[in-house]
């Protein structure tokens, strides 16, 4: 007898991450390594095991090969269960047509099937690219009290930002009664997270409905929630107080890794009671040369570090030759700063080579904003990349003509 799961989560990760540019040409966006040893899809598949949720969808579409072998069978997660689990989910071939997710709604409606194999009271619809620890049992027991339809995460922003989220104003029992797209002159600072948990039927109901309109985005935020709200439907804010970040640039993305840094980080990944969980080959310990400063920052394993690293958070198998210095940086896998090199206020991207003398970024402060370098890369000995650029091949063979001086 197969036994009835009460929740389901659904974890979006198939978006491209366009504002992550170089970053994400080749690995989609959730895939992103964060912290020196995470990648960004660990912190909602440890959200879910740590609530007590055991079956999880993982809708991938753009770049998924480096994202399906980074998720297995779940076993770094708790999450490789005989009947639950882990499941990718990609777009697939139907008996009329194949399509590609046409939107967040879409993308769940396509696996209305998978759902529906677990028979779940309650679908927790997630996304995959925030960095933030939430007990997702707790909001679904808010859910369950207010007798809600749909209960949305909120994260409280400056009103400044609002309107760069979905904004909603609720009333005093956190009932909401307006919902807002990105609105231009946001009624409130209360900002969805993209997290989501729908009573199962009303989910299904307003997803065939909404399949149904052609002119309809597919989309929870432009849809979805409007049409359930308009419809007088239950829905509920949860106010989420925690750390809660949209890693969707690259300074966002910096930021966040430098919020990991200090004797009382923003983000403590550190805490035995909320273990985010990863998948990491075996590496053998960091190691530090004679000679080598290394201040308030995070140094992986694998790492080789014989020059100087400051509030900067490293990657496996980085190399700090003699002489070089890393300062205010993130330095993705496997990446060699040779000897009397230096990097500021930059993320360079995985198995690139900083040459002998070259400096990437600047020192003095964050006019420009943050330097990014390409993955398997090779800046030039001697030669300087500008603060704030996107740097490619081209741009790095325009340097080595110029030495640098653009």
């Amino acid at each position: 007898m197969i036994t009835k799961k009460e929740t389901v989560a659904m974890l979006l990760a198939g978006g491209q991450g366009s504002r992550l540019h170089l970053l994400t040409e080749r690995i989609a966006k959730p895939a992103v390594p964060f912290g020196g040893k995470y990648r960004i899809i660990d912190f909602p598949l440890s959200n879910c095991v740590n609530s007590g949720i055991d079956t999880v969808g993982v809708l991938t579409q753009y770049q998924p090969l480096a994202l399906n072998e980074y998720i297995g069978n779940g076993q770094p997660w708790d999450l490789d269960r005989t009947y639950g689990g882990v499941t990718t989910l990609p777009p697939y071939q139907a008996q009329k047509r194949a399509d590609w997710y046409k939107g967040t709604a879409n993308a769940i409606y396509q696996n209305m099937r998978f759902i529906d194999k677990y028979d779940p009271d309650y679908v927790v619809i997630l996304s995959g690219d925030h960095i933030y620890k939430m007990d997702y049992a707790e909001m679904l027991e808010a859910h369950k009290k207010n007798e809600a339809d749909c209960t949305i995460a909120v994260f409280d922003v400056p009103l400044a930002e609002a309107s760069r989220f979905g904004i909603m104003a609720t009333d005093a029992e956190m009932r909401i009664t307006e919902f807002a797209e990105k609105p231009k002159e946001p009624k409130s600072t209360k900002a969805s997270m993209g997290v989501y948990i729908f009573s199962k039927d009303k989910l299904f109901k307003y997803l065939e409905a909404d399949e149904a309109d052609e002119n309809s985005a597919k989309d929870f935020g432009k849809n979805i929630i409007p049409a359930m709200l308009n419809a007088g439907e239950r829905l509920y804010a949860f106010e989420f107080e925690g750390y809660w970040k949209d890693v969707g640039t690259i300074d966002s993305l910096w930021e966040s890794n430098m919020d990991l840094l200090g004797d009382r980080p923003a983000l403590n990944l550190k805490d035995r009671e909320w273990r985010i969980h990863s998948r990491n080959d075996a590496l053998p310990p960091h190691y530090v040369g004679q000679g080598a400063v290394i201040n308030n920052s995070i140094i992986t394993e694998g790492c080789e570090i014989y020059g100087t690293v400051i509030n900067s958070v490293l990657s496996a198998g980085v190399v700090v030759e003699r002489g070089a210095v890393v300062r205010d940086s993130v330095i993705l896998g496997n990446v060699v700063l040779r000897a009397d090199s230096t990097v500021d206020y930059s993320v360079i991207d995985a198995d690139t080579v900083v040459g002998k003398g070259a400096s990437v970024g600047k020192e003095i402060a964050l006019s420009k904003g943050i330097t990014l370098v390409g993955g398997g890369l090779t800046v030039p000995e001697g030669v300087s990349v500008p603060d704030g650029v996107l740097c490619d091949d081209n741009m790095l063979k325009e340097l080595s003509a110029n030495k640098g001086v653009m």
